[in-house]
């Protein structure tokens, strides 16, 4: 599973989730609720790259 980096420079990392948000650990970027925002700054999914 690919991470994916926020322009501020958040990276989801599918392997620990967004514990703080209710995003378990193991869940897929693709995956996550439509409404889900960084953390940091709240921009919106399609402002995340994937990063290899």
């Amino acid at each position: 599973m690919k991470k994916h980096e926020c322009p501020c420079a958040y990276e989801y990392d599918p392997e620990h989730g967004d514990p703080e948000n209710n995003i378990p650990a193991g869940t897929p970027f693709k995956d996550l609720p439509d409404d889900w925002v960084c953390p940091k700054c709240d921009s919106e999914k399609d402002f995340f790259e994937p990063v290899d």
